[in-house]
């Protein structure tokens, strides 16, 4: 099973730049969106149907033009859960999940901290997520959790260490995603590359993909009882419709 996950910066941008074939090119099973930045109604479906994802759902914000998830499948899944339940996360449409007999796969958009106020959110996010996705690997020990983190974990996932009064790169959100991986997730990337730096996301600003100086902020976490089904977690770089690139984990079940 191939699963991309995405931060596409808005879907529609994404789409003029060549997105659907993109797509059609890399083929996954499913496709996990963040950052969509519409609502279903803005979009035309049928580019979806016709590139072989039949099975598409959308979880916007309810501001327009901000934030969002989606996930795109070429078989229909189960059961789709729109949200967590939880309003303070659920009005800025940051989970969404689908799921099939052998696995569970949650598309999730974590908050950035770019001010004071942001910065509060994210933290309460944080910690109610990682609450409703225990409870959940109860439910649904077969899981798997892409999307933008918003945290590099470790200096190796940064290109300047130093940056440690930034968020994304603050020790209170770099020691989170270290428990949240400690109860009961693989970062499926790091766990087949150990030593290989690379990144998911570089600022429109000062030339920096082309200077490589990016951060890792996209993860496809999965859950522990999944561990021996992980063949190969990679980050496609080469994909450039935004200013992040997709990742691409493949399970063999």
């Amino acid at each position: 099973m191939k699963i991309v996950s995405y931060n596409v910066n808005g879907i529609r941008a994404a789409i003029n730049k060549g997105f659907i074939d993109w797509l059609k090119a890399t083929n996954p099973d499913v496709i996990c969106l963040q950052e969509i930045k519409a609502m279903e109604a803005q979009l035309d479906l049928s580019l979806f149907t016709e590139a072989g994802y039949k099975y598409n759902y959308w979880f916007s914000a309810q501001k327009k033009g901000y934030s969002g998830v989606a996930i795109l499948c070429k078989t229909e899944p189960n059961h789709i859960e729109f949200g967590t339940g939880i309003e303070s996360m659920d009005f800025e449409g940051r989970n969404l999940r689908v799921d099939y007999n052998d696995v569970s796969i949650m598309s999730m958009y974590l908050p950035s901290g770019t001010n004071d106020a942001r910065l509060s959110h994210k933290f309460e996010y944080m910690d109610l997520i990682h609450d409703y996705l225990n409870n959940l690997q109860k439910e649904k020990p077969n899981l798997v959790v892409c999307g933008d983190y918003n945290i590099c974990h470790e200096a190796i996932d940064i290109h300047n260490p130093k940056m440690k009064g930034v968020s994304g790169f603050l020790p209170e959100e770099r020691e989170w995603l270290g428990n949240f991986i400690d109860s009961g997730f693989i970062d499926s990337f790091r766990y087949l590359h150990p030593e290989k730096q690379e990144f998911s996301w570089w600022s429109y600003r000062a030339n920096s993909r082309a200077n490589n100086k990016g951060w890792r902020l996209d993860y496809a976490m999965v859950s522990e009882p999944l561990q021996e089904k992980i063949k190969r977690s990679v980050i496609l770089t080469e994909a450039v419709h935004s200013d992040h690139c997709p990742i691409l984990l493949e399970l063999k079940f």
